[in-house]
């Protein structure tokens, strides 16, 4: 019992905290850019799992499996993260966590295709419900994802297939891995993801970058949205599943709409809720008993 009451704590308080994510995002845009998004976040991150790393020891340099935090820290935060920031250029904040809610489809999916999950007729009938659920979203304007309409929706629906490779991956590889290296390896992946996106790109501005809502903004992204909520999120991996874990998008868009509601007046369609509502039914459907049937996958 207080394992799941920890469980489900954990999955409420994060979606709290990165449904706000997608509105700091929204604030830290002008005065960072896209990479300097990635890279301030991650920083800020560091700063606050370094010092309880260094508290609780560090594991022995040889036992670390270096390859693979790396990679989940390129596929679950570097990456994703600058395409999150990069879609809020052109899309609300309440539509890019809409469509971070497909992250469970992708999930299942990359678990069929690279893991040789089995999936039921139920779940593949979630997976087109999903797909069906976001062309009402793109309110059926295909064509947009291979024009220059691309960033923004395209954008965020690639973010969302890291995460779910990201997912799958860290359950697989390192559900071993104390949370907190893997917490802190992601973001030092991230730094530096977000270092050579700004090479290329654009630098943060520390002039406009210094007022209050963004050093606000700074703080709730980096200290909570990355820190604290990564924390909650390889905790809930390695207790409950990926699949479980990544059932946090049920809820984000719901936090994320109030918060852009709230804070940033963003509108809310008839055709975003629509398409919110059969994308959560995708993700019904499809996620059920997925964690069952890889569990078969595995023990053959």
């Amino acid at each position: 019992m207080n394992h799941m009451f920890r469980l489900y704590g954990a999955l409420v308080l994060l979606s709290l905290i990165w449904g706000l994510s997608f509105v700091f995002i929204k604030y830290l845009l002008e005065p960072a850019g896209v990479w300097g998004v990635v890279f301030l976040r991650c920083l800020a991150g560091v700063a606050v799992l370094i010092p309880l790393l260094l508290y609780r020891g560090v594991p022995p340099f040889r036992s670390i499996p270096w390859g693979s935090l790396v990679l989940v820290g390129v596929l679950n935060a570097g990456l994703p993260w600058g395409l999150i920031a990069w879609s809020e250029t052109q899309i609300h904040s309440n539509t890019a966590s809409i469509l971070n809610a497909t992250t469970p489809i992708w999930t299942s999916l990359i678990g069929v295709v690279a893991y040789s999950v089995i999936l039921t007729k139920r779940q593949w009938i979630g997976i087109i419900v999903g797909f069906i659920g976001i062309l009402i979203l793109m309110d059926f304007r295909v064509g947009d994802l291979f024009r220059e309409h691309f960033v923004g929706i395209g954008t965020m629906l690639v973010a969302a297939m890291c995460y779910g490779f990201a997912s799958q991956y860290t359950k697989r590889f390192l559900s071993g891995v104390d949370v907190l290296l893997t917490a802190t390896v992601t973001l030092v992946t991230g730094v530096v993801v977000g270092i050579i996106g700004m090479a290329f790109t654009r630098g943060v501005s520390l002039d406009a970058l210094w007022n209050v809502k963004s050093v606000f903004a700074l703080v709730g992204l980096g200290v909570f949205g990355s820190g604290i909520a990564y924390l909650l999120f390889f905790y809930m991996i390695s207790a409950g599943g990926a699949q479980f874990a990544v059932n946090v998008t049920y809820l984000v868009p719901l936090t994320a709409i109030i918060w852009g509601s709230i804070l940033l007046h963003e509108p809310l369609s008839p055709h975003m809720m629509i398409g919110l509502l059969v994308i959560f039914a995708g993700i019904y459907l499809s996620t059920t008993k997925t964690t069952q049937k890889q569990t078969q996958v595995i023990r053959k």
